[in-house]
């Protein structure tokens, strides 16, 4: 029997940085598995560069990808979510809209790779990390047997994706988003 996609949300507070990477690491799952959007609690403009450098050269397809508001997907006619992982404390610390769905939810913080300062070689590496970490949790969150993972069991597994890495200080990771 075949489910129908479950989906995703991934959220931070710009939108332009690592919630943009994990929708675009997600979208390239094979399977059709999931449906996937991102988020912010204070959108950006624009998309990082660094970000769209770095999806580029790894030959992500960019076509949709924009920042928006966490708004957006509370609003009436908002799919109804499976799924929302909250990327940033600064985002984590904010009051989120309503979700529609009564998703499962998780804190998956990394550094802000906006936030790192250094030459455009050492911003480059750190964009780079924050993918192979984005990268790394979302390859386990896909491999858990969905299907018959409920309640508590699958919360505490989408919990323990979110911690295989230390916290490091938050304003060190959000300053920037």
């Amino acid at each position: 029997m075949d489910m129908a996609p479950l989906k995703v949300l991934f959220v931070c507070k710009g939108n332009h940085a690592r919630s943009i990477m994990a929708e675009s690491i997600m979208r390239r799952l094979p399977g059709g598995k999931f449906t996937v959007f991102s988020a912010g609690s204070q959108p950006r403009a624009e998309i990082n560069p660094f970000v769209v450098r770095l999806l580029t050269s790894l030959n992500h397809d960019l076509t949709g990808l924009a920042p928006k508001s966490w708004d957006d997907f509370a609003r009436p006619g908002s799919p109804d979510l499976d799924f929302v992982f909250t990327l940033s404390e600064t985002a984590a610390n904010a009051v989120p809209p309503p979700w529609p769905g009564n998703p499962m939810t998780a804190l998956w913080t990394l550094p802000d790779p906006a936030a790192h300062e250094g030459d455009d070689v050492q911003k480059a590496l750190a964009f780079a990390d924050a993918y192979r970490m984005l990268n790394n949790r979302i390859s386990v969150f896909a491999s858990l047997p969905l299907a018959t993972l409920q309640g508590m069991a699958l919360q505490h597994r989408l919990d323990a994706i979110g911690r295989d890495m230390g916290r490091t200080d938050p304003a060190e990771r959000d300053n920037a988003a």
